[in-house]
């Protein structure tokens, strides 16, 4: 059988009338007569008239029929293959011996990928037919058809073992069409579709030709198809995605897509640092609002509060932890909050005292701590800490002489913590207060051991004169055992944070009235009949007992507010469901502007001191 028929039935697939083991054994016997060298070169010739004779299939083929030209691409490829390998078989002893020695003779495998290379697949218009039909299948299935992905893994196998190179290669006009067609969409779906729309369009974007990678495309293409998507959905609508988008999935509390927006833009060039500025943003627009609308300043601590609450989670969940946003958070929380100087700690201190005191029910021990603590986080952002003392102080004094507290525990932490946070020097006293309640315990402790029928409570603070006469004997008693204890010093009543219980009767039957001292002077004096000028604290009273929802004085003529010319006097038609009632004192109430009068007073006296390079920051003279 000469070489060039049983080359030819090989490529041809047809029968062979002598088995590989013959033909194999030919091979070996030619070659040990010396003839190696014209044996691979008649072979070689062989295979390259058999695959110049397959080029005209696909010079002819009709251009209509895109999908059939490439299954034949695919065929003829995977014939050759099948052929090559055979041949190879047939003429192994060959490739081991003679090729194998002559370092610039191509392996009977290397030969076949060359003049498939140079005869099929490098003849231009063929190369263009070929890449033009594979990008147009991707293309159909980035669309939402079906393909035959086998044929496209094959062919672009094809094309990288080939290493085909040159004007039509598929990897350069491939990624340009990726350019071409992510740049459209991008340009169209920004204007169609809202935010959390388009990141999910993204994400599944970016799953698709990932998973083509997978399945047909070479493992190189990856990154530089990755990056194209990224940069064209992405980089270039940065910012038109977070000012269109960032606040309503902050607001909605979208946790799910901003987890995907943070994961998105972490792949961008400069995504992140974007994404952080927008984030900053937001927390000082939102945050200012809170604090700089005085109609919500009812809400304002638990506004922040569950303000805090939100962007930590976003901040924890969303955004991986990052310290960055975490740090920018901080920032932002800060500028915001100092935006309305004084007010913020005002009414930070003052719901903390409506949180520690008694009949706040609300939360159990471990949770007012868990409170306290996140209220401290915001307290940590105040730069007047000297507002918060101002009115903490006060507030703490109230609740400690009318016993209001809560929990001592809990009044005790919240003085831990805020030592903890500014020093001794800004709790000592603070501290001082709980020292003397201890010690005014222990005064009443011995007074009514000496005097067994007394049950009065002592207060050491702001002197405010008045006249009650069931008390004035039992005040002179404690009086005289009070300085006999405490040489030299003076000793003062606040009627003000005073408390009775009276046992009164009207119409309906008996009735206890929980009111303060003052309220139980007027009580008295009304039953009297008698005329008092009316002052501010007066006016107030009068207003707690015949303008509140248990008027137990009726006023003359009737009205919300007290006038000069009214007159009052008790009523025995008052009714109440309940047998003992508490009726609350109008509170007078302090303001930044009265706070300022006091430091002033203050500095004058040189109790404190303004700082040199803040005038908003003042500190206590040693």
């Amino acid at each position: 059988m000469k070489l060039r028929d049983a080359v030819g039935a090989i490529q041809n697939s047809t029968s062979i009338k002598y088995n590989l083991e013959e033909l194999y054994q030919a091979v070996e016997n030619l070659c040990s007569y010396k003839v190696s060298p014209t044996l691979y070169k008649q072979l070689r010739q062989v295979c390259e008239d058999h695959v110049q004779a397959q080029i005209h299939q696909f010079r002819e083929y009709p251009l209509h029929c895109v999908l059939s030209f490439l299954k034949r691409m695919n065929r003829c490829w995977q014939d050759h293959c099948r052929q090559t390998i055979m041949i190879r078989s047939i003429f192994l002893f060959l490739d081991r011996t003679y090729v194998l020695q002559n370092s610039l003779l191509p392996s009977i495998w290397d030969t076949g990928l060359e003049l498939f290379r140079n005869h099929i697949v490098s003849d231009g218009a063929v190369q263009k037919r070929t890449v033009d039909g594979i990008l147009e299948q991707i293309e159909r299935e980035r669309n939402g058809e079906t393909v035959d992905r086998s044929l496209l893994r094959s062919l672009l196998g094809m094309l990288s073992d080939l290493q085909v190179i040159g004007q039509y290669s598929f990897e350069e006009r491939f990624l340009m069409e990726t350019n071409r067609l992510y740049a459209a969409e991008g340009q169209r779906l920004m204007q169609e579709r809202d935010v959390p729309e388009y990141l999910h369009h993204v994400a599944r974007r970016l799953e698709e030709e990932n998973d083509r990678v997978i399945s047909y495309l070479d493992q190189s293409t990856q990154k530089p198809l990755i990056s194209n998507v990224e940069k064209q959905l992405l980089g270039e609508h940065m910012t038109a995605i977070l000012q269109k988008g960032l606040s309503i999935l902050l607001d909605g509390n979208r946790v799910m897509e901003l987890a995907l927006l943070y994961q998105l833009f972490s792949k961008v060039k400069g995504g992140l640092p974007t994404l952080l500025q927008h984030w900053r943003d937001y927390i000082k627009s939102f945050g200012g609002e809170i604090v700089g609308t005085p109609e919500k300043d009812k809400d304002m601590v638990q506004d922040l509060l569950d303000f805090k609450d939100k962007m930590d989670n976003v901040a924890q969940g969303c955004f991986n932890r990052n310290e960055s946003f975490i740090n920018a958070m901080k920032e932002a929380f800060e500028a915001f909050i100092n935006n309305r100087p004084n007010k913020p700690a005002e009414l930070i201190a003052k719901y903390v005292d409506c949180k520690l005191r008694a009949g706040n029910k609300e939360a159990t021990e471990e949770e007012m701590e868990r409170i306290l603590d996140k209220i401290m986080i915001i307290f940590r952002f105040i730069h007047g800490k000297d507002v918060f003392e101002a009115f903490y102080k006060k507030d703490l004094a109230k609740r400690l002489l009318v016993g209001k507290s809560a929990s001592c525990k809990l009044s005790k932490s919240m003085l831990s913590k805020l030592k903890h946070e500014c020093g001794a020097a800004f709790t000592s006293k603070l501290e001082g207060m709980f020292k003397d309640m201890e010690l005014s315990k222990d005064v009443m402790i011995q007074f009514k051991q000496v005097n067994t029928d007394s049950s009065m409570s002592l207060t050491l603070t702001t002197y405010c004169s008045i006249h009650l006469p069931p008390m004035v004997k039992l005040q002179e008693v404690f009086k005289l055992f009070y300085l006999g204890k405490h040489s030299g010093r003076k000793l003062q009543w606040q009627p003000t944070l005073g408390h009775a219980v009276l046992k009164t009767e009207f119409k309906e039957g008996k009735k206890e009235l929980q009111v303060s001292l003052f309220q139980t002077c007027l009580v008295c004096v009304s039953q009297q009949g008698s005329n008092q000028p009316l002052e501010g604290e007066l006016r107030r009273t009068l207003q707690s007992l015949a303008c509140g929802k248990a008027r137990v004085l009726n006023k003359s003529p009737r009205g919300k507010d007290i006038e000069d010319g009214d007159r009052f006097n008790f009523n025995n038609d008052f009714r109440h469901k309940l047998f003992r009632i508490k009726i609350n004192q109008i509170q007078m109430k302090e303001t930044p502007g009265d706070l300022k009068k006091r430091i002033e007073s203050l500095i004058d006296r040189d109790y404190m001191e303004r700082d040199k390079e803040s005038p908003n920051q003042y500190h206590y003279v040693a």
